[in-house]
């Protein structure tokens, strides 16, 4: 399902003109070896330019690369460009070892030239670059100013371009239908030095063709770079009836090749359909062009800077018709998939994969955002993104604490309308206890965790539970939320008592009060009323006996502890209280 989806999304893309040809692919090339008609060096182009602090380094269309895995790497090379080890046999350290390698390497690539020269002799534009790697002379260009800059990238990408021509020499029509013959229609896999040519019944088309005993990479971040989405280990007990490696599970070489390309197109550097959650990359797509491919990284991902807030309401309610009344844009009913992928070594882990409609999607998260909605001051955004959810619940809100499977588990139930993940509300009461805060996306994650609950009857709470609203419902009589009211009131009780005090009651008994009211609040109560009496404004001391008086008549004796759930509404009943002080 997953491959065949990414396969026609290929094909969609290949009738957009958005991808490469096939056995080609778009690669970033920092620097250009420039060439006389004559095939004598005339110089080194920097094709890098500044993006932000970084430098970013043009992407052209180049034959694809060719995989390298095993000991004899340097016996595969790529056409006309390649590392500069492989291009001008410069090695990565001056150890013997890796001299000896980049001159194997560049050996290699001068015999993929030579078999190119040799089928198209009349070809000028190759004949320079033959003739350049012929004579060897490379001390110009190790001599030439922007080497060092060339040197000091890792593996840096070279390839060729005559110096009265316009585009590079492997984008030459001549290279284009010598990759199409030989390298695409007839290649073939090599096992050590046994070739080996296997057709079978592709499980992707379902057509007979030639089949790839190795995918192409498709590396995400935290993986290697020969990471791949489908592999087999060699010879490691996984072949059977004498198949080996990929022939276990026959893909065609054209369809490894489109549901790779597809993939690295979602990967890209400058791609809109991708997001970073914790360690996850999230790729997503629509079976046909759809204008919520552009909509979805809005709303889950954060705005750029300087752009103002997305109203996410106006967004999808362009997507939620018939529920509107107003007319869909495109169509609603448009299949749309979303993947979440995570690192692990050399290989791709699928962590979760979601298949609906553009109307469901939309719809649940409408719901989404509805859960989350809560009062907040001037300051704060209107809606939290999915990155401030998860960092308010990691530790020093940093993304590499953010705690493994929970950013998948959210999406997911995001997309699917399903309970959150249990272990996120014990995450965000653990966070506020540690903290000693509630912020506003603590309290919107909670409050969202048990108003979905409440709806749906799951887990924390049931049907007869009175729903959390979005700002201080006085006539909510749940012990925890009214406990968490309390709390709030006798804080500010201290605070107007002491003005500028470092630490309040918060910073000392907030984690007892909201997890065992009965060992804090008895104490707490006896220190409120020396407080009040410092009260210089004995109308406002009143005033706050008053408020303290109602919420206390609906408690009765303080609980021994509280339910994980009833934490949760203590927080929110907290965050509520606080925030009608500020109300004008």
């Amino acid at each position: 399902m997953i491959l065949q989806a990414l396969t026609k999304y290929y094909h969609r893309l290949a009738e957009e003109g958005e991808v490469a040809p096939e056995g080609f692919k778009h690669v970033e090339i920092p620097f250009l070896i420039i060439l006389s008609p004559e095939g004598e060096f005339a110089g080194l182009q920097d094709t890098r330019e500044k993006a932000g602090k970084k430098l970013v380094a043009r992407s052209y269309l180049v034959p694809q690369e060719r995989e390298r895995p095993g000991p004899n790497a340097w016996q595969k090379s790529n056409l006309l460009w390649d590392h500069y080890g492989y291009v001008l046999g410069w090695p990565k350290s001056d150890s013997d070892n890796h001299k000896e390698m980049a001159r194997k390497q560049h050996t290699t690539f001068m015999d993929e030239i030579k078999k190119l020269y040799l089928h198209y002799p009349n070809d000028k534009d190759i004949g320079a670059v033959c003739h350049f790697l012929v004579n060897n002379d490379f001390a110009t260009v190790f001599e030439h100013p922007l080497w060092n800059e060339c040197s000091k990238i890792p593996g840096c990408n070279l390839t060729f371009k005559i110096s009265n021509s316009l585009n590079l020499v492997c984008e030459s029509e001549n290279v284009k239908n010598f990759v199409i013959k030989y390298t695409t229609l007839n290649s073939s896999d090599q096992n050590g030095d046994n070739i080996i040519k296997t057709e079978s019944l592709c499980l992707i088309t379902g057509i007979r063709s030639h089949i790839a005993r190795i995918q192409p990479r498709t590396p995400i971040a935290g993986t290697k770079s020969n990471a791949k989405l489908v592999s087999f280990q060699k010879n490691m007990g996984f072949d059977s009836y004498g198949k080996l490696q990929g022939y276990n599970a026959p893909i065609s070489k054209k369809t490894a090749f489109a549901y790779t390309t597809a993939l690295n197109k979602m990967l890209d550097r400058n791609s809109r359909q991708k997001l970073f959650i914790g360690a996850d990359t999230v790729v997503f797509w629509a079976e046909k062009q759809h204008d919520f491919e552009q909509v979805f990284v809005s709303l889950f991902g954060e705005s750029p800077k300087g752009e103002p807030e997305q109203d996410y309401k106006s967004l999808l309610g362009l997507f939620r018709a018939p529920y509107t009344g107003v007319e869909p844009k495109l169509d609603p009913g448009t299949l749309f998939f979303v993947m979440g992928l995570a690192p692990n070594a050399a290989r791709i882990a699928i962590r979760f994969w979601y298949t609906g409609s553009v109307r469901e999607v939309a719809e649940n998260m409408w719901n989404h955002f509805d859960d989350l909605e809560i009062v907040k001051g001037a300051k704060e955004w209107r809606s939290i993104t999915l990155r401030s959810l998860l960092r308010s619940v990691a530790l020093q809100e940093k993304d590499e604490n953010i705690p493994p499977n929970l950013g998948g588990d959210i999406i997911r139930a995001v997309l699917a309308g399903t309970p959150y993940p249990q272990t996120l509300l014990s995450a965000a009461v653990r966070r506020c206890r540690a903290e000693r805060a509630i912020t506003y996306p603590h309290a919107a994650l909670i409050k969202a965790v048990l108003t979905r609950d409440n709806r749906l009857g799951t887990r924390f709470c049931n049907k007869n539970e009175k729903e959390i609203g979005m700002s201080l419902d006085l006539d909510n009589v749940n012990i925890g939320y009214r406990l968490g009211r309390l709390f709030a009131v006798l804080e500010k009780v201290q605070e107007e008592a002491s003005p500028g005090i470092n630490a309040t009651i918060r910073d000392r008994f907030y984690g007892s009060a909201s997890a065992t009211p009965v060992t804090a609040f008895a104490h707490l109560m006896k220190l409120k009323n020396h407080h009040l009496s410092k009260l210089e404004n004995r109308g406002r001391a009143v005033n706050l006996e008053k408020i303290i008086g109602e919420i206390i008549d609906g408690i009765g004796d303080f609980p021994a502890h509280l339910s994980l759930a009833d934490q949760g509404r203590f927080a929110v009943g907290y965050y509520h209280q606080r925030q009608a002080f500020f109300v004008k």
